[in-house]
């Protein structure tokens, strides 16, 4: 057991960043593996699928009594915590009630009546890239263009957007601490920011109470529904989820897209040539290179039997969904890029109940961002590959993509 224990460190550790599917194919070899301190983890498609819809699992911290932590998930905000660490019925109340101002069956279209204002934000910021002898994709491009659409669909007002932007700078900064980094300054730092943010939210959920627009924050704070009406504290655990969470995970997707398309350059020129692929080549990138790699810190509130292992009610779950979508028992020649897979039923969104709340949003912003991209951008091409991650193991992605072009196409 300690070469196994060796191995789940060995994908924490940074090291591994760049490239963890070589450990995750030895992961897999022992489905359910106990770590012997409390927490069991899981990296097969079929046992992550069914403990994603188990409701033996919690999402709440509260039930949590022992095994290891991990780092931050990306909604580390000093409020209570958002329904995605709930469980029910608190979560199905606070989800259905977001839900109605965000998806069907009440909004049906309003992701889909962003597209012609996502498009805009792509093509101001692609414009805006400047030389092309060296484009940081992620510091252009891929993190200011989600926290942009998050503004517009809670409503931030169009001057105030640089001020947030500087909020949602700091918070994942400290989501992706720096090595040597003073942490008590960094904590202090971040704590300041999720102060302002807080008491901005505040203010603006009070403005849209008096004074509701056609923005969601608006609906969310006039809403009086079946569930009733979120209390204040409720609509910031929820604007914040949108910010951080959703935030970084899309930052992640769109970057792990473009550097997955560079290192396939029949497929980028093939959605070069057709924008439509990008509806199958998002879905590809979801299974073969997710945003989120892991899901930590679940736990058992009852004994589970999974793969011939009982996992002991209290036990802390770790299920790694990044080696699911890569297990051969469920997909043929999972380690290959390929957008015309017929059959591309992911982990990358999650599944069951906690299925990622803003994955019509963060598809349509990926399919937009990387079709567009590889039309406009000229012999684009990596200047590091493999390029400089990110610190955080749940969060994977690059925290700088160089590349260059020859030219940018109007």
């Amino acid at each position: 057991m300690t070469t196994q224990v060796s191995l789940l460190r060995q994908i924490i550790d940074y090291s591994s960043r760049a490239n963890p599917y070589p450990l995750y194919a030895e992961l897999r070899k022992t489905p359910v593996l106990d770590e012997g301190d409390g927490a069991y983890i899981v990296s097969t498609y079929w046992e992550i699928l069914s403990l994603l819809h188990d409701p033996r699992v919690s999402s709440d911290a509260r039930n949590r009594t022992v095994g290891p932590e991990l780092e931050p998930e990306g909604e580390e905000t000093g409020l209570p915590p958002s329904f995605i660490r709930l469980d029910p019925p608190e979560h199905d109340r606070l989800r259905r009630m977001t839900n109605r101002s965000f998806g069907p069956p009440h909004n049906p279209r309003r992701v889909h009546e962003m597209r012609g204002e996502l498009g805009g934000i792509v093509s101001g910021l692609i414009d805006g890239i400047g030389n092309t002898d060296r484009i940081d994709l992620v510091e252009q491009f891929s993190y200011p263009f989600p926290v942009t659409v998050i503004c517009r669909l809670l409503g931030v007002p169009r001057e105030d957007e640089a001020r947030f932007h500087t909020w949602a700078d700091t918070l994942a900064a400290s989501l992706d601490p720096t090595p040597g980094e003073d942490p008590t300054e960094r904590n202090r730092i971040a704590h300041e920011a999720r102060t302002q943010l807080g008491m901005y939210l505040a203010g603006l959920i009070e403005e849209r109470r008096k004074n509701p627009g056609d923005d969601m924050l608006s609906e969310l704070a006039a809403a009086k529904g079946p569930d009733g009406s979120m209390t204040t504290m409720e609509l910031l655990s929820t604007a914040a989820l949108l910010l951080i969470a959703g935030h970084e995970t899309t930052v992640n997707l769109i970057t792990n897209g473009m550097l997955t398309l560079l290192r396939n350059p029949d497929v980028l020129q093939r959605l070069r040539e057709n924008p439509k692929l990008a509806v199958p080549v998002v879905e590809e990138l979801l299974r073969f290179e997710p945003p989120v790699q892991l899901v930590p810190n679940r736990t058992t509130v009852a004994d589970i039997d999974v793969g011939g292992v009982t996992i002991p009610k209290g036990a802390s779950l770790w299920l790694v969904v990044a080696a699911g979508n890569r297990d051969p028992q469920r997909f043929e020649n999972p380690e290959r890029f390929d957008p015309d897979r017929k059959d591309i039923e992911h982990l990358g969104f999650g599944s069951g109940i906690h299925s990622c709340f803003g994955a019509p949003l963060a598809r349509l912003e990926a399919q937009l961002a990387l079709s567009e991209l590889a039309r406009r951008l000229v012999n684009p091409r990596l200047l590091e590959d493999p390029p400089e991650y990110r610190q955080n193991a749940v969060l994977r992605g690059p925290r700088h993509l160089p590349i260059a072009c020859d030219d940018i196409r109007p």
